[in-house]
């Protein structure tokens, strides 16, 4: 057990840290950004007039991605039917909708180098981990992303021996759902209450709320408004202001 000190919050007896991925740990904004405007091309190539609807549906305003739009916090199975959604609305079937989704998703990965290579770790990550590693704690990541790219990042990064779990949505399941942490807890062997929940979005805050987690530290350094994350117990906006101390 530990005691985590986050500006005038302290979390006592934490046994367990669980990070988001995008914009808490790696840098995501260039890469989402190439994601929106290759999605919404290959999506416009098959149904011409839809591509403005799908740059604000994926969270493209004035050139930037919104931190807590759909593309950056949605599980990849929300973004197809996110996508057939605006193809629907222009007439087409909802089969051949979901089918161009499909398609067109499939395509943008594949134009793109790979995601790991384009999401650096954030500046002050590391020492924070490195912090972690010495301590006891068991320390995951609980992403919306899928489980391919958590472990692609982990392994681009050489994180691996900082990380005792590496989870991306699974089973159906995606943040908010109360279940994810639960899950992600029971493969740690830790309680949800002993558990700290630290990411960027409002949906992380919520899933460690509904979960019962010992606490939420929402962090800005990612893009992300203090006020889109007004449920968290505490707000940082550095990773050096969250202080480790062995519990005795």
């Amino acid at each position: 057990m530990a005691t985590i000190y986050c500006g005038t919050k302290t979390f006592q007896a934490v046994e367990a840290v669980l990070f988001d991925k995008d914009g808490t740990l790696a840098d995501c904004h260039d890469f989402l950004h190439a994601l929106v405007l290759a999605r919404s091309s290959f999506v416009e190539a098959q149904v011409p007039g839809v591509k403005e609807s799908l740059l604000k549906t994926f969270g493209l305003v004035d050139g930037r991605v919104n931190p807590v739009g759909l593309i950056a916090v949605a599980t990849r199975q929300e973004d197809e039917i996110a996508t057939a959604a605006c193809i629907a609305a222009t007439g087409r079937d909802w089969i051949e909708a979901k089918t161009i989704a499909h398609t067109a998703l499939l395509d943008a990965d594949r134009a793109l180098p790979p995601k790991a290579k384009l999401t650096p770790l954030f500046n002050g990550a590391l020492p924070l981990l490195q912090s972690l590693a010495r301590s006891d704690l068991k320390v995951g990541i609980l992403s919306a992303d899928t489980e391919e790219n958590v472990r692609d990042f982990v392994e681009f990064h050489d994180l691996a021996a900082y990380f005792q779990l590496q989870m991306g949505s699974r089973d159906g399941l995606s943040k908010p759902d109360r279940r994810l942490l639960h899950l992600a807890c029971r493969e740690l062997s830790v309680s949800p209450a002993a558990t700290l929940v630290i990411g960027d979005s409002s949906a992380d805050i919520e899933l460690a709320k509904q979960g019962g987690a010992i606490g939420a530290i929402g962090v800005t350094w990612g893009g992300t408004h203090p006020n889109q994350l007004a449920n968290a117990d505490v707000i940082v906006d550095r990773f050096d202001k969250i202080q480790l101390r062995p519990s005795v």
